[in-house]
């Protein structure tokens, strides 16, 4: 083994004879390096694009929610209050609640989801870090926040007094209706700002103080649609999930923010996967070069191999000496090609030379998986290649002519 080793570094990387072979070889290693920098970098692209996509629900949803698995309504309780309290883990929590509602703005309507949130909502998420205009809203007041969506399709405006914006929830019951007052309880808020996420967020919620939304939806002062948690920071989240889960019972579900978000999640990851298969089919098509470069130094090599055939060297031996010559071109060339990989990657995450908008720049991550990921493949699939190639060495290709 130790021979065949010497052997293949020798073949590797000293020039052969034939320069139709030297240029196979070069290009095939041209190849590789090309293959495995592409693969590098449409991997970190899509690692920037997933934590870009993901940036915007981390700013929306908590750490941890509780809800009940059955009904609308989540039972407040001291037993859940002193959960909630005695668990080191927990930063804090905001009590929430939430119900589909028409709003109204100067003779135009739009159903959406008013959320009613407390004073330690916007220390769960970062909402109020995405607003586009105005301020969030002030606890116990009449105020209210609408997202982008709903602002531009209902026309309206901040501190706007003139035009009252009027919301409507029906009224649970049966029979007869018959006036509008039986069928909805209404009430008037005082949009104070707009906030901007992505465009289903920015139309699906309204913002207004949990008191005010209690009142309006029928609840009482400790009933609530859920909570939301946020965890400190080195926390372990799966962690703290199943202990409130183990505690509150099979009642109420706690869901992670990846379990809010499941369907972002695994169409992102189906997206990374079938652009990993993709370009691994093209390196594939490249490391056809590689089989038939090895084949053409095989049979240029042909007298070599019958001289050490007859100096007792095992088939398996010299198919060794190509298959190392074959897995190290791949090593090298994908060494090489991760190193450029990682120069357009950083210098892109650093000076920002492709540019979405004049503020935004091509979102981009580099991470120790994606290198591994590509070395693996390109070793992996290197040696499969080089295997082949070495198949074709048996005895009666060693066999001198008479």
């Amino acid at each position: 083994m130790n021979l065949s080793w010497y052997i293949a570094q020798r073949y590797l990387f000293h020039w052969n004879r034939s320069t139709a072979i030297n240029i196979i070889t070069a290009i095939t290693a041209l190849g590789i390096i090309a293959g495995s920098m592409s693969l590098f970098v449409v991997l970190s692209v899509f690692s920037g694009l997933r934590g870009f996509s993901l940036s915007f629900v981390q700013d929306f949803d908590p750490d941890l929610k509780i809800s009940a698995k059955a009904g609308k309504i989540l039972p407040w309780s001291n037993d859940l209050d002193q959960l909630l309290k005695s668990n080191p883990d927990i930063a804090c929590w905001s009590q929430v609640v939430e119900e589909r509602v028409l709003f109204c703005y100067d003779s135009k309507e739009a159903v959406a989801y008013l959320k009613g949130v407390d004073a330690n909502y916007v220390r769960v998420n970062g909402i109020n870090k995405r607003m586009f205009t105005g301020q969030w809203l002030e606890p116990g007041t009449s105020q209210c926040v609408a997202g982008y969506g709903i602002s531009n399709k209902l026309s309206l405006g901040v501190l706007d007094f003139q035009h009252p914006f009027e919301v409507f929830v029906p009224k649970p019951g049966e029979g007869l209706i018959e006036s509008e007052s039986e069928a909805f309880r209404s009430q008037v808020l005082l949009p104070i700002g707009v906030y901007a996420i992505n465009e289903e967020l920015d139309g699906k919620y309204v913002f207004c103080d949990l008191v005010q939304a209690q009142s309006l939806m029928g609840y009482g002062s400790k009933q609530f649609s859920h909570v939301e948690i946020s965890v400190k920071e080195g926390a372990d989240v799966l962690a703290v999930q199943q202990q409130l889960q183990n505690k509150l019972g099979s009642k109420c579900k706690v869901q992670t923010r990846q379990e809010l978000n499941e369907t972002l999640t695994r169409m992102l990851n189906t997206e990374n996967l079938a652009v990993y298969l993709i370009f691994t089919l093209v390196l594939i098509i490249a490391l056809f070069n590689l089989v038939g470069a090895l084949l053409m130094v095989i049979i240029e090599k042909q007298h070599h191999l019958q001289t050490l055939s007859a100096l007792g060297m095992t088939v398996s031996g010299l198919r060794a000496i190509f298959w190392f010559q074959g897995t190290l071109l791949s090593v090298y060339g994908g060494l090489i090609g991760l190193i450029l990989g990682m120069g357009l990657v950083l210098g892109q995450a650093h000076f920002h030379w492709i540019m979405i908008t004049e503020s935004l720049p091509y979102p981009i991550e580099w991470h120790y998986e994606n290198a591994f990921v590509v070395l693996a493949t390109i070793v992996v699939l290197g040696a499969l290649a080089s295997a082949i190639a070495c198949s074709r060495i048996r005895g009666r290709f060693l066999e001198k002519p008479n």
